[in-house]
């Protein structure tokens, strides 16, 4: 049997799983997949970028809340000196005035903290909305990646049925015409053998010289031949 006509099935299937192994890296979702975890990553630094400029409100927010809360004591400690009996007019007019400048204090803090709150309400909702996108692009990765585990388990079937061809058929082929083969698959890009046609490689598509085409004719088919341009295997009828 001629071991080229054989290898040049083997090259079939080569090619076959060389074009598997190109759909498996470019399945489409692949790219979609990176794009989704891009936008996750963006959203990620968003998020992160509104919750600090929260937690510098929320803090200053509970400093005042904590400065209100030592005011009261204050006044609390104040009127239990303005109610306590004294009949020390000047006092009791000091106690009235400090309760008086304390509660100011205290209104304007509110007002602080209610311009504080303004502020925090629309991060909130900001973060509401960056929560549910992000929930939605979380779905999104989960699906890309059950399709493409999915797709990579089709393909890897097909590899498979695609290897025990070739094992099939390598099994009966001449092993040094083999070696030979691999070599030069490993040397010109994958493929080795291709066909003569009308005086071209089937591989580069360059047409042999004349003579070189009708030296070729004249030779068994069992005899290695070889483009004079690319250097693969020519298989002819």
């Amino acid at each position: 049997m001629n071991p080229w006509k054989q290898l040049l099935d083997v090259q079939a299937l080569d090619t076959s799983l060389t074009q598997l192994d190109h759909r498996e890296r470019q399945l489409p979702a692949r790219a979609e997949l990176v794009e989704v975890e891009d936008q996750l990553a963006a959203l990620r630094a968003e998020v992160a970028a509104a919750e600090g400029e929260k937690h510098v409100l929320d803090k200053e927010q509970k400093r005042i809340e904590d400065e209100i809360a030592s005011i009261e004591d204050k006044i609390a400690s104040a009127d239990r000196q303005l109610y306590s009996g004294s009949s020390d007019v000047k006092e009791l007019q000091a106690l009235q005035d400090e309760i008086a400048a304390l509660k100011r204090r205290i209104s304007g803090l509110e007002d602080q903290e209610l311009e504080l709150m303004e502020q925090v309400e629309p991060i909130d909702a900001r973060l509401a909305g960056l929560a549910e996108r992000q929930a939605e692009l979380d779905q999104r990765a989960v699906a890309l990646t059950a399709g493409i585990a999915e797709a990579e388990a089709d393909i890897d079937r097909e590899r498979n049925e695609v290897r025990d061809r070739r094992a099939e058929v390598v099994a009966d082929i001449d092993p040094g015409a083999l070696q030979e083969y691999e070599t030069v698959r490993g040397r010109l890009g994958g493929v080795a053998v291709a066909r003569l046609e009308h005086g071209s490689c089937g591989a580069c598509h360059m047409k042999l010289s004349a003579v070189e085409h009708d030296r070729i004719l004249h030779l068994s088919p069992e005899e290695p031949v070889r483009c004079e341009d690319c250097g693969r295997f020519l298989v002819r009828d």
